[in-house]
């Protein structure tokens, strides 16, 4: 009973004899454990732990795909959503949802809430219950009926108080009163959108037609229903809703039908996660080579410690002491040295993980999921008992077998330490510099990566001194019918903000580069023929000002820019992206005088100019072909008058960003209407940004993750030799006494350490070839073989391995030799 205890006191006294040691092994557990504990927690919130929802096994995203008009993934369309609800055999409920915004009036300043519009279904398929009212109904829902408002939380405590009296208030937006019917619940995530408040989508049945796939589908499956089943169920479906809705007027059914659209149905916490599985799952990798440095490191340290005990174990193995003995007393105090740093490394884990959701990563998403629970507790529990038992088995495999003979013969001085004892220091050398090279190949093709994005021209000039923002005029305010004092309004406005001190232009777009936005349809040339139910290619809409290629900065390449007359006359006119006069008509100029449409009820629109290609998606993805409309015009899409009442604001101007401008802005704005609030202001060098965000924030961690490496596996081959030189003083002595030169003892210690350093390059490389190709879809114009990649980072390695294996191979030369004769 008290040989533990009795174990334990020994261990603790011999630590504290040598704290340095100590501190220097729990700091390199600590870091080791901390790192891996954190990412692990962002795996575990991020991809292992199910959605806050109940039953969210059964939650399921719902969207389509048209691979004859190469669409793989696509919206879900209210045509399906109706014929889907109502005859489905394999789903509890069905329901869509469109994230929006909302101008709030009538209360104060206005303000732009962030909101969603759903269905009435969506929020009973999560399972929410409100805290207060109730939720949304069919008759809520149906179109024409009263409007009516769902608040979240948060919102109902900023506006109202916490007050309960709000339901049965009523909250003017976008100018049309709406009755608020019930308060979520705290704490209630819809989806990772920041909505302030939910709607419901109202959709006329009686007006739909076929397409619009611009809204996002949830559903819940039936109790015992597989994925499988659901898609085949939804997949018979499709024709009958094809045929219960007309087509668009300019469309025919048979451009749906040879579209051949689709079922694709995801689990739901797939499409919330998206594609950054990828990038956690590396990252993940990445870390747990960096314990295994950390383990290699540290298990070196005991060997050295150990080895310095030898006369000792070996005393105490005469005395009677048996193998087991000797074995639990090592493998205790790496129990101790393992447990000790890895809850120093849980406190780390805890302060990184707070910097990690503070500074909120974008594209990572469900960070509210991300956290120190029960499941990264016992992780940590894991790594601490992994960490001990492979720390403390090579000493224990080392020497726990010690016989007495021999560690009290070893201890004399007439003995220089064997090779065989080197050979496990130098095996965790080798694998400390394999796995160190690993990582920085890793870091040297997110670095090549970031280069070429970083290179990549996005299509417009100086990102950082555009500011964007969004205003919304609603039709309370001007009806359709008066539908060109919208466009004077935004000139107006747009004159206003151009007398800003500072400004160079202004310009108005329906969506600013990069932000996600812009819808895409079909575009028919008139000098192209096409066969009977053929759908052209899908191109970008944007629908802009004149002046707004001026001011963000897109090359006009042929042609000329829209006029403000042509905007307010109506004119059919257009402009088109490059890439789109390339693929069509060879070159910018002979696109010019061209026709094109979207519908075949459109009148034709004539090409008056040709711009440089823009990055729409950032600039890791090609740029689409896209076409620029005016943002009032006549006959389009099946539209009698087409006007845009959402658009974005572009201004140049080199105090973007500030939030003195934004103060002129918003007083320039209230000048012309003082109910109009700004929504979504930012620049377009934060969204150019956020564009790179995920190989940016993947390449600052692989890059701390292979210099963490790279500094423990340095700091190994420094021990190694500085160990060698320091056990072998005595022969150098000799050696010197018989003649030996200085500089051939340096070069002898340095060939040693390098030729451990080619030993961990050669199979570092193999590993690399072998795993780099999991970060393929990471990697942008980078090949996962990348040479240069790999020839600098063995560079690097071999480089810093000299200046770590020359340092203390210098000692060799100075080593006096009458004071190495006398050395133990």
């Amino acid at each position: 009973m008290g040989f533990i205890p009795s174990q334990l006191k020994q261990v603790l006294r011999r630590l504290g004899r040598s704290p340095l040691f100590a501190a220097i092994i729990l700091i390199t557990v600590a870091v080791g454990v901390g790192a891996n504990t954190v990412v692990f927690s962002v795996v575990e919130g991020v991809l292992l732990k199910p959605l806050g929802y109940p039953h969210a096994d059964r939650l399921i995203g719902v969207w389509y795909k048209a691979p004859a008009i190469n669409i793989p993934k696509l919206n879900i369309a209210a045509f399906v959503y109706f014929i889907d609800r109502e005859q489905n055999k394999t789903l509890e409920d069905i329901g869509m949802y469109n994230g929006s915004s909302f101008s709030l009036t009538g209360s104060g300043q206005p303000e732009q809430l962030d909101g969603v519009e759903v269905t009435d279904g969506t929020l009973p398929i999560l399972g929410v219950r409100p805290t207060y009212g109730r939720l949304f109904t069919k008759q809520d829902d149906s179109a024409n009926a009263p409007k009516t408002v769902l608040l979240s939380y948060g919102y109902w405590q900023r506006h109202f108080g916490g007050d309960r009296s709000a339901v049965g208030r009523t909250l003017t937006l976008d100018g049309e009163p709406r009755e608020i019917i019930g308060i979520l619940p705290k704490g209630f995530d819809f989806l990772g959108y920041p909505a302030d408040l939910f709607v419901p989508m109202q959709l006329d049945r009686s007006k739909t037609t076929l397409g619009e796939f611009n809204y996002e589908g949830i559903a819940r499956l039936k109790a015992g229903v597989t994925l499988r089943e659901a898609s085949a169920d939804l997949e018979r479906l499709i024709p009958v809703a094809l045929r219960s809705f007309p087509p668009p007027e300019g469309f025919s059914l048979a451009m749906f039908e040879k579209a051949n659209v689709g079922i694709y149905l995801l689990p739901l916490k797939d499409d919330v996660v998206g594609d950054i599985g990828n990038v956690v799952w590396v990252l993940m990798g990445s870390i747990v080579l960096v314990l295994l440095a950390a383990c290699a490191n540290v298990a070196n340290l005991l060997l050295v410690r150990v080895e310095g005990r030898r006369q000792e174990l070996a005393i105490r193995s005469a005395l009677g002491a048996d193998r087991r003995n000797i074995t639990a007393n090592l493998l205790l105090e790496s129990l101790v040295l393992g447990c000790s740093g890895s809850v120093i490394g849980l406190g780390l884990a805890y302060a990184g993980l707070r910097t990690l959701i503070a500074a909120a990563p974008t594209g990572l998403p469900r960070l509210h999921d991300i956290g120190i629970d029960v499941p990264v507790l016992l992780f940590t529990l894991g790594l601490a008992l992994f960490v001990s038992l492979v720390i403390g088995m090579i000493p224990v495999l080392r020497y726990s077998g010690v016989r007495a003979g021999t560690g009290l013969r070893e201890g004399g001085r007439s003995l220089s330490q064997s090779r065989e004892r080197h050979r496990a220091r130098k095996a965790l050398v080798v694998v400390q510099v394999a796995l160190a090279l690993v990582l920085l190949i890793c870091s040297g093709l997110m670095i090549r990566t970031f280069h070429a994005l970083a290179h990549v021209w996005p299509g417009f000039q100086d990102p950082n001194s555009l500011q964007a923002f969004d205003i919304d005029i609603p039709e309370t305010q001007i009806p359709d019918s008066q539908g060109e004092r919208v466009v004077r309004s935004d000139q107006a406005i747009l004159n206003q903000l151009a007398a800003i001190p500072g400004v160079k232009s202004v310009g108005i777009t329906s969506s600013v580069p990069m932000s996600g936005g812009g819808g895409y349809d079909p575009v028919f040339a008139n000098d192209h023929t096409y066969k009977d139910g053929e759908m052209p290619p899908l191109r970008r809409q944007r629908f802009v000002s004149p002046g707004y290629f001026s001011t963000m900065g897109i090359p006009l390449v042929a042609g000329r820019d829209l006029t403000w007359p042509e905007e307010y006359e109506q004119r059919t006119v257009a402009i088109i992206s490059e890439n789109f006069a390339r693929e069509y008509w060879g070159t910018p100029n002979s696109a010019i005088g061209k026709f094109i449409r979207i519908g075949s009820t459109d009148p034709w629109h004539e090409i008056v100019g040709v711009v440089g290609n823009v990055y729409e998606d950032g600039v890791s993805h090609d740029p689409t072909s896209a076409v620029y409309w005016p943002i009032y015009q006549k006959d389009f899409e099946t539209q009698k008058i087409m006007l845009r009442r959402y658009m974005s604001f572009v201004i140049r101007t080199p105090r973007a960003g500030s939030a003195a401008l934004m103060n002129e802005i918003q007083r320039a704005v209230w000048s012309v209407d003082p109910e109009l609030p700004l929504a979504s202001p930012t620049t377009v060098g934060v969204l150019y940004t956020k564009s790179m965000a995920r190989t940016s924030f993947t390449l600052v961690m692989l890059s701390i993750a292979g210099a963490m490496t790279l500094l423990l596996g340095i700091v190994g081959l420094y021990g190694v030799v500085a160990y060698a030189v320091s056990q072998r003083t005595r022969e150098i002595g000799i050696r010197v006494a018989l003649g030996a030169q200085r500089d051939s003892l340096t070069r002898m210690f340095v060939r040693q350490g390098l030729m451990l350093t080619g030993v961990g390059v050669i199979c570092g490389v193999s590993v690399a070839f072998g795993t780099m190709r999991l970060m393929r879809s990471l990697l942008y114009h980078v090949s996962p073989a990348d040479p240069w990649t790999y020839t600098a980072a063995t560079g690097a390695i071999l480089g810093i391995a000299w200046l770590a294996t020359y340092v203390p191979s210098r000692r060799a030369a100075v080593v006096d030799p009458v004071q190495a004769l006398r050395a133990e």
